[in-house]
């Protein structure tokens, strides 16, 4: 059954380990990323963008398939579904669809109007028992069309947002989405070190957790992120496996070309991503 994040994250939050959201794209991801969470008794949470929730025939869809696989997998471990980067339709879409936690982004809004729809979102999520994250400073790079350069989130506003009862924030620290550039100035911990000064027990999120090195996500969970956000590392992996699998030709080889062979290289490779992410994050084994 899927679970709000509440929960998970306070706990990883006082426990100082980092629970990963991993972000689905079809059946192989879901399958992929359960499975791993279930192997390594770890909590997580599955992440869908409004892109990704399209592409998968709408957030009914979704639901159907995952709440499906928990049942089939015997998935024990808590899960919860996200969606990720809403917009505030998006968000009551998802909340009537059936998920167990939203984030709305009103991060490109004025302070006020972020506020504002914020507070909304929060009160229908308390209602229904969903978990709700809220974003302030826009995250860099490219999420679905939407592109930042990785600004700092001021920790006034993070503490006026923190302040509306939303379960976990968002905060940009100089992190940006997909691939990190070679100039790339790092993390800024002096932010997040301020932003966790005035929003005390709040989970924090770190997004864009690919290609973040290990000492500086371990930093980060020091100074209270509870969440880390993967998406372009699993991709990634997905990739060069099945690359490596029709470059040797095995596509070609007796029923090679089955989709259950075709993608299953690139299904254990995104297993394996998720298993490396979890032993760093330090969720192995918080499952109870």
């Amino acid at each position: 059954m899927l679970v709000s994040a509440k929960e998970m994250l306070t706990k990883a939050k006082a426990g100082h380990y980092a629970v990963g959201q991993f972000n689905i794209n079809n059946l192989e991801w879901t399958k992929a990323v359960l499975l791993t969470a279930q192997e390594l008794n770890s909590p997580v949470i599955l992440g869908v963008s409004e892109g990704a929730g399209k592409y998968m025939c709408g957030y009914k869809t979704v639901v159907g398939m995952v709440n499906g696989m928990l049942e089939e997998l015997n998935i024990t471990v808590p899960v919860a579904l996200h969606l990720d980067h809403g917009s505030y339709e998006g968000a009551k879409k998802c909340i009537e669809a059936g998920f167990s936690s939203v984030m709305f982004d009103g991060s490109h809004y004025p302070i006020e109007e972020n506020i504002e729809k914020t507070k909304e979102l929060v009160s229908i999520c308390n209602e229904k028992g969903l978990s709700i994250e809220a974003e302030v400073g826009s995250i860099g790079g490219e999420e679905d069309g939407v592109i930042g350069k990785g600004e700092c989130a001021d920790p006034n506003e993070c503490k006026q947002i923190a302040d509306l009862g939303v379960t976990m924030l968002a905060a940009g620290i100089g992190n940006i989405h997909g691939k990190y550039p070679a100039n790339w100035e790092g993390l800024s911990f002096e932010t997040l070190d301020a932003v966790q000064q005035k929003t005390g027990d709040m989970p924090l999120v770190l997004h864009g957790g690919t290609g973040i090195p290990e000492d500086m996500i371990k930093q980060a969970i020091s100074l209270g992120v509870a969440k880390i956000n993967v998406n372009t590392e699993c991709q990634l992996s997905f990739a060069a496996a099945t690359r490596k699998y029709v470059e040797a030709g095995k596509d070609l080889e007796g029923k090679g070309f089955d989709p259950r062979k075709l993608l299953a290289p690139g299904f254990e490779a995104i297993k394996a991503t998720v298993k490396e992410k979890m032993e760093l994050f330090g969720s192995v084994n918080k499952a109870n």
